[in-house]
């Protein structure tokens, strides 16, 4: 009957499976009898020293001397042979060894059988060591009749002793030495933390968002885990991957996961580990990682070794000279100085052309500094002083040698021993090595470093899709109590584009912090936009606006939310206020709906005029006047409005400007054309172009100036407001903590637009403002108790949920 392997875990004993038993898989020679020829030479070296300390005795007095001092020796070596005998026994009888492994001794076995099989091999090496040296001890007590302690701190005087005086003084001479060699291999130490695989618990699961990057990495582990399925067929097993991204987005997570998915040795290189004070010990450190490295592949099959900010260590500073702006870029991350979502714009020129454009990018971006190069004597000192960038000298170098360079014969015996023998050493065994580095700027890294053979993968870690962050939230929203619905986490990935894996825990931490605040164990809604807010724009400033001073910044708000909402389909309102921060008095912010990566002119058109409608805004609604805070929102118009006639293609002109500006075909003087460039024709379209989209921002403040009054009211009672909120006002409809209903009455121009008319006469007339903001009820008491379309809303000042009727703080004492 054939037999089939059982797998068992590594280092473990193998079983196969024979007629319904399993039994022991057989044993080298060398593993079943090394103990007992260590026994057999122990007790050799006892009866020979017997016999030598008295030439009078005879080798049967010697056996019987040696027999009554050691005689347990013998014990030891009968209940081993018993224990080889019961192992072979094993080997061909699947019922033996059943019955003593699963019968017998089974309650130990399974006791002992918690432990890992890594925890198991360390405690196995700690007993060998320390059976060495009690085997050492004994031998030792026995030649200088003494203990076997006081015997083993003998050894080391008595063979210096027994040296000749002239190798003494050698030894002398090298024990000075070694002071410094330990001076330097103390140094070497640190910065490396070796994790092995049952001290890791991160596994792909754990991993949210970066599910395309993370297929790719599997893709690698499947290599790393059966190399012959690649190089049977001629091929290599990819040894390096280098992750780039933002921070935050998960790339020392992957690479953790990586290590608890594959059960290999975790290593991880501290970002500081290479730089030091001296020259040289950065070379020592790296020579010292990767013998470790080898030692591991060795022992556990593979090893995954971990370079965190990889940039620390990997470039030589101004001595690169490759990086993304070499020829071609770098591959796998390619960053022309376009912006993200644009044509690559090149793909379809030579290498030298490409060269050419990006020299002269470069140039414009004064990364090139022009003038007469160097002298090659002052050149060469800065490279010795200060070469060697993040690792210093040498460091990297010795890097790049070790992760492709020629690998030396393992063993002293092997490289040395051999070549005495006249035989050729054996060759080293292929180290499964996977080498992941992570940085967050990958233009500083040398292209040696990153070429195939070194680093033959390269993912971008990027900001997770929409699909990614619900997946990402819902991870950590199932770890805390919380009373979202699906519908909340899918509005909440959509209002937070750009947040990183790090980002999106930190959020859902701190929406649980307000919800205790709140006096609440579970998160609702408003903790979180609470969270959102507060992560994004910090506390609001402990200061009260004057009555005309804070409806005119609600006026101001409400201008580009109503322009925003009318115009900019692209985008959706994430937050309105007009609570002033640390470098605003209020502002209203725009998310994505969903993930684009490119941009149209009929959109950049509506972001202009968007930032247009506070000017205009507030001369049509204070009787022509405007404030200061338009500046800020006139240099966003002006610079989209530039972009656009000048370096997009988005004007009545077709060529970059930056081009002509660059060589001198421009209007002004060649490549700084200074105060002269917007009295040209470029600043020319550029007028005619704001004031195209401020004719039309006007019109739209007209058409709905009912509803700019609406958000101004909200704005000014409740401060800050949501999105959806904003869009209920504007269409007079029920939101999650406002009924807009209210804003569509009959009366509502009637009470707030005296309001608002009162504030105007008191600006042009330079008087006080008498009459109190009214309450939203004030002019439609009919909607106060009038039933909701459904239930869920929240109160807007506690935060806790309402059912059937919206009830607001701060109702007229007479009831209506």
């Amino acid at each position: 009957m054939t037999s089939k392997p059982k797998p068992t875990e590594p280092d473990g004993p193998a079983l196969e499976v024979v007629s319904g038993w399993e039994r022991r898989k057989p044993r080298s020679l060398w593993m079943r009898s090394r103990l007992l020829i260590l026994m057999a030479a122990v007790w050799g070296i006892l009866f020979w020293y017997n016999l030598s300390s008295d030439p009078l005795i005879s080798a049967r007095d010697g056996l019987i001397l040696t027999w009554n001092a050691k005689w347990w020796l013998a014990v030891l070596f009968g209940a081993e042979l018993v224990r080889q005998a019961h192992y072979i026994i094993s080997e061909h009888w699947g019922a033996w060894d059943h019955f003593w492994g699963e019968v017998f001794f089974g309650g130990l076995a399974r006791r002992t059988g918690r432990l890992s099989n890594w925890t198991r091999y360390r405690a196995r090496r700690i007993f060998t060591i320390v059976l060495l040296l009690v085997v050492a001890a004994i031998i030792a007590g026995a030649a200088y009749q003494v203990n076997p302690v006081e015997g083993l701190f003998e050894v080391p005087g008595k063979l210096f002793s027994a040296l000749p005086g002239i190798v003494q003084v050698l030894f002398y001479l090298m024990f000075g030495v070694a002071q410094f060699v330990l001076i330097f291999w103390y140094m070497s130490r640190g910065g490396v933390d070796v994790y092995y695989p049952d001290d890791i618990k991160t596994r792909f699961t754990d991993v949210w968002g970066q599910d395309a990057v993370l297929e790719r990495v599997k893709e690698c582990l499947v290599f790393l885990e059966d190399p012959e399925s690649i190089e049977a067929r001629g091929g290599y097993v990819p040894g390096g991957i280098l992750l780039w991204g933002p921070p935050g987005t998960g790339k020392t997570l992957l690479a953790e996961a990586v290590a608890g998915e594959t059960g290999k040795p975790f290593v991880f290189v501290d970002p500081g580990a290479f730089v030091n004070m001296f020259l040289g010990v950065g070379i020592l450190k790296v020579k010292r990682l990767f013998r470790k490295l080898r030692q591991l592949a060795v022992r556990y099959g593979g090893v995954i070794v971990f370079f965190d900010e990889a940039d620390s260590l990997g470039n030589r500073g101004g001595l690169s000279g490759g990086g993304i702006f070499g020829p071609g870029g770098v591959r796998g991350m390619t960053a022309w100085p376009w912006t993200a979502g644009d044509c690559h714009g090149a793909s379809y020129l030579s290498e030298r052309s490409v060269s050419l454009l990006l020299e002269q990018l470069q140039y414009a971006a004064g990364d090139l500094a022009p003038g007469p190069e160097q002298p090659r004597r002052l050149r060469d000192r800065m490279m010795m002083m200060g070469g060697g960038g993040g690792g210093g000298m040498g460091t990297l170098q010795s890097l790049l040698s070790e992760m492709s360079g020629l690998k030396k014969p393992r063993g002293l015996f092997n490289r040395y021993g051999r070549k005495v023998l006249g035989m050729k050493p054996k060759p080293p065994p292929k180290y499964r090595f996977l080498i992941m580095m992570a940085t967050n700027r990958p233009d500083s890294l040398d292209e040696a470093l990153l070429r195939p053979g070194r680093i033959d993968r390269i993912y971008k870690v990027g900001y997770p899709s929409k699909a990614g962050r619900v997946r990402t939230y819902q991870g950590y929203f199932s770890k805390i109590g919380n009373e979202l619905s699906p519908a909340d986490i899918e509005k909440l990935a959509m209002i937070t584009p750009y947040a990183t894996g790090a980002s999106m825990k930190d959020l859902v931490n701190e929406s649980l912090i307000v919800a205790l605040r709140r006096g609440r164990e579970a998160i609702t809604w408003p903790d979180v936009l609470e969270a959102k807010r507060l992560k994004e724009l910090g506390p609001p400033e402990d200061v009260e606006y004057i009555d005309p001073e804070r409806h005119a910044t609600a006026v101001h708000e409400a201008c580009h939310a109503v322009v925003a909402y009318r115009c900019k389909v692209h985008l959706e309102i994430d937050l309105a206020t007009i609570e002033k921060g640390g470098n605003y008095l209020g502002m209203v912010s725009y998310i994505r709906p969903e993930d684009r990566f490119s941009e149209w002119r009929s959109e950049h058109e509506t972001d202009i005029m968007t930032s247009l409608a506070s000017l205009a805004g507030e001369r049509f609604f204070f009787a022509g006047d405007s404030t200061s805070g338009v500046s800020g929102d006139l240099e966003s118009a002006t610079t989209f409005a530039s972009l656009m006639e000048g370096f997009w293609g988005m004007g009545s002109s077709i060529a970059s400007h930056s081009v002509a500006r660059r060589l001198g075909t421009g209007g002004g003087p060649g490549p700084s054309e200074g105060p002269d460039m917007l009295r040209g024709t470029l600043g020319g379209r550029i007028e005619a172009k704001l004031a195209e989209l401020y004719e039309r921002t006007q019109g739209v403040i007209e058409q709905n100036r009912l509803e700019i009054l609406a958000v101004a009211h909200a704005l000014e009672y409740y401060k800050t407001i949501d999105g959806e909120d904003v869009v209920a006002v504007i269409e007079g409809r029920q939101g999650r903590s406002i009924d807009g209903r209210v804003y569509k009455a009959e009366r509502f121009d009637e009470v707030f637009g005296a309001y608002h008319d009162h504030h105007v006469a008191a600006h042009v007339g330079h008087s006080k403002v008498t009459v109190p903001l009214p309450k939203p009820y004030d002019w439609a008491p009919e909607l106060v108790n009038a039933p909701l379309t459904g239930n869920g809303l929240t109160h807007p000042d506690t935060g806790a949920k309402l059912e059937g009727v919206m009830i607001l703080p701060e109702l007229p004492e007479n009831g209506e």
